[in-house]
């Protein structure tokens, strides 16, 4: 190779190195720009990191006092009233009549029916004097015809004398009201000459077997916090028009089935399709200075002994596995990092209407836990952070 030709050969090496790597870095350009691009059309997702803040199971629950003991008496019949026997605030004793009602049309409803019934005794008899004819003219067909007709009159007086007991029993029972327990009569709405206009005619209650409030709560809730029967809590009653609210003792009165609730918390629901049950919670109230009207409240608070870590309600889903939730992973790229979405079982664990607890094996601290989504996700879709 020549003088002259060493240098054009050096130069030409340069540029092929030149152009290579202009390549290269256009190729890694080219690259960085579409998985930009790519990565800009990825599901958004919004995350938080586990905590370690306390569990605490809370329930808490309001209502009015209402006396335990307490009837709400209507009128029966429907009929118009006759007689009222007490005034609102006397004092009554078990048994004792407080209202009469007009019962007229239904006595003599039965004395109709009751003259009705004597007719037939009278038909009886002439049907049994013709079976008696029958026989001795030793007419076989009148003889048979007359007892197929002593039959039908013996059913028809059983029917009349049922229909007799019946008119009989609603005579006895709705022409009066009597107390059905000693007590107080606090409401009279009964009017002499007027029949009922929807409110009960009479509200008796009697003071001394304590008050009661209600008010409804999830089931598994009240299991988590140990409630039963009889179990004693700490009730907050607040007078009308006291400055201060008075600290009572009272007790599980009752724990009754309430129609369940759709899955779901903090307003946004895990399966909306599973029902929770729930239960009627009747708190007793007992203590002299109560008038009934009152709000009382109660709160109870237990800690949780269980380890492990809390995510909010809204990061946990449910299908027919049963409950998970999604845990975002990132992986380290020549390009840049990456992240996935990794779907966590949820084995048996606890929680209340804003977190639930999930064992430390199942989470870490530094975990990020999937809240919400553009883009509905399965297990391994790549996402980007919001």
């Amino acid at each position: 190779m020549g003088p002259n030709e060493e240098p054009v050969e050096r130069s030409r090496k340069r540029k092929l190195r030149a152009v290579f790597g202009s390549f290269i870095a256009l190729l890694a350009l080219f690259t960085l720009f579409g998985n930009t691009l790519q990565s800009l059309t990825l599901p958004k997702v919004r995350t938080e990191k586990p905590t370690q803040e306390g569990f605490v199971y809370t329930l808490e629950g309001s209502g009015n006092l209402k006396p335990i003991a307490e009837a709400r008496l209507t009128n029966p019949g429907g009929w118009k009233v006759k007689a009222v026997h007490v005034k609102e605030g006397e004092r009554v004793t078990k048994g004792q009549a407080l209202v009469t009602y007009d019962s007229t049309s239904a006595e003599r409803e039965l004395q109709d029916e009751k003259a009705q019934w004597e007719k037939q005794q009278i038909e009886l008899q002439n049907i049994q004097d013709r079976f008696i004819v029958s026989a001795q003219e030793a007419d076989e067909m009148k003889k048979r015809s007359a007892s197929r007709d002593l039959e039908k009159q013996k059913l028809d007086l059983g029917i009349q004398d049922r229909k007799i007991k019946q008119l009989g029993d609603r005579l006895a029972s709705q022409k009066e009201i009597s107390a059905p327990f000693d007590g107080m009569v606090t409401k009279l709405n009964a009017v002499v000459g007027l029949a009922s206009a929807g409110e009960p005619d009479l509200v008796i209650t009697n003071e001394s077997r304590g008050y009661r409030f209600e008010f409804i709560a999830d089931a598994p809730l009240l299991t988590n916090l140990g409630i039963t029967l009889e179990d004693k809590v700490q009730v907050e009653v607040q007078a009308i028009g006291d400055q201060q609210p008075a600290m009572l003792e009272g007790a599980i009165l009752e724990l009754a089935d309430a129609e369940p609730r759709m899955g779901g918390s903090s307003g946004k629901a895990t399966n909306p399709t599973a029902a929770i049950a729930r239960k009627v919670v009747r708190v007793k109230v007992a203590d002299s200075e109560l008038k009934g009207g009152e709000q009382a409240r109660v709160k109870l608070t237990k800690r949780s002994q269980q380890e492990g870590l809390l995510i909010s309600n809204e990061a946990i889903h449910e299908d027919r596995d049963g409950k998970f939730f999604y845990k975002v992973e990132e992986r380290k790229g020549a390009l840049g990092n990456v992240f996935i979405v990794r779907k966590v079982q949820i084995r048996a664990t606890e929680t209340n209407d804003k977190v639930t607890k999930i064992p430390r094996d199942s989470v870490y601290e530094n975990d990020l836990i999937l809240l919400e989504s553009s883009e509905p996700l399965q297990d391994g879709n790549r996402v980007r952070l919001q």
